[in-house]
This record gives structure tokens, sequence and C-alpha cells, in this order.
């Protein structure tokens, strides 16, 4: 049964950084590709970031380029996303997936399993 669980969550400035934290058995065979995706209120899930296995492949969507890094630590079964200067509309819940294939792209329809999700607010 694959398990994916989002820490790392909270309330931040803007301006703020926060790091997230996805952990999981997918993760440490490095044989999974491990995706970033976020809901805002009244909106569709939308892919973030994304990391191939063997980190051969990442993707990150326009609004994120410079400002979020993703990183995967198969050692500690942990796939890290970097957030700094975060803006207002950063917020939402934040989810980790994994489509488990090497690698697809960073669309959420791709994906087949997915974390609980883990809450990020970006306030003044």
């Amino acid at each position: 049964q694959v398990q994916l669980v989002e820490s790392g969550g909270g309330l931040v400035q803007p301006g703020g950084s926060l790091r997230l934290s996805c952990t999981g058995s997918a993760i440490s065979s490095d044989y999974y590709a491990i995706g970033w995706f976020r809901q805002a209120p009244g909106k569709e899930r939308e892919g973030v970031s994304c990391i191939s296995t063997r980190d051969r492949y990442t993707y990150y969507a326009d609004f994120v380029k410079g400002r979020f890094t993703i990183s995967r630590d198969n050692a500690k079964n942990t796939v890290y996303l970097q957030m700094d200067s975060l803006e207002l509309e950063d917020t939402g819940i934040y989810y980790c997936a994994t489509p488990l294939r090497r690698w697809t792209g960073c669309r959420p329809y791709e994906y087949d399993y997915w974390g609980q999700g883990t809450q990020v607010t970006v306030s003044a």
C-alpha cells in the first residue's frame, strides 16, 4: 500500500519561507516520480513542482519558478519543497502524490496516490 504524508505547512507572512516534506515508502526506492500540487479555495488542483527518479527531470510551474525548489532524499524517504518569497496567491492545501512511474509530467490527473495535504497560508 502506498502512503504519503505531508508536513511543514503553516502560517507565514508574504516574503517568508516554508519547507514542506513528503514522506513515504514510494520515495525510498527512487523508483517513482513525486509531485507537489496545490488547491486554493474555489480553484482546481494544479501542479506546482514534480521530480522524476534520479532527479533526471524536474518541473516547475511558471508561477513558482525562481521561488520554489524541489529535492528528494531517498535515504530519508522524503521529498522536499522549499518555498521562498511566498506570496498571498500561494495560499492553499499542498499535496504530494506519485504516479507509480518514473516520470509522467506534472498534471494532477496523471498521479494516482495522494497524501492528505498540508495547509499553507500566506497572510499579512
